[in-house]
């Protein structure tokens, strides 16, 4: 199992198996929960196998969240060595391709040094920073 897929065990989830310690989780989420509310978009992480297509398959992930027009998905596959970050019609007004590209090659020169949390990390932040305060 992977962070991308998670069990459920009396209300809270439980990773079973990754590439993360519970401490760089820890990390993730908190930067997860400043970019939401910095932003008043909704931003995901999956860490995982990604099927081919992996654009096509990245983006049927985006479309299962919550309220994909507002979110900006990061799909992550360490073993395929491939990521995308998909956006939502809403959160693409304020995201343009060409940021969300930017975050990705500052993430990829992070990953490429071994630094996974870091690069994640270094994209919310990134990725919020182009999107901007919510209104």
């Amino acid at each position: 199992m992977t962070v991308g897929e998670m069990t459920q065990r009396s209300d809270r989830p439980v990773v079973l198996d990754g590439p993360f310690t519970t401490r760089q989780l820890l990390r993730i989420d908190e930067a997860l929960r400043t970019a939401d509310r910095a932003t008043g978009l909704v931003f995901s992480i999956y860490v995982g196998a990604l099927d081919e297509p992996i654009r096509e398959h990245a983006e049927r992930l985006h479309r299962q969240l919550a309220d994909p027009d507002r979110a900006v998905l990061i799909a992550l596959s360490p073993n395929q060595r491939r990521l995308e970050v998909v956006t939502g019609s809403q959160a693409r007004r304020r995201i343009p391709d060409r940021d969300a590209k930017l975050a990705a090659l500052s993430m990829v020169a992070a990953f490429g040094g071994g630094d996974l949390t870091g690069g994640i990390v270094s994209g919310l932040d990134q990725l919020a920073s182009r999107a901007g305060k919510s209104d």
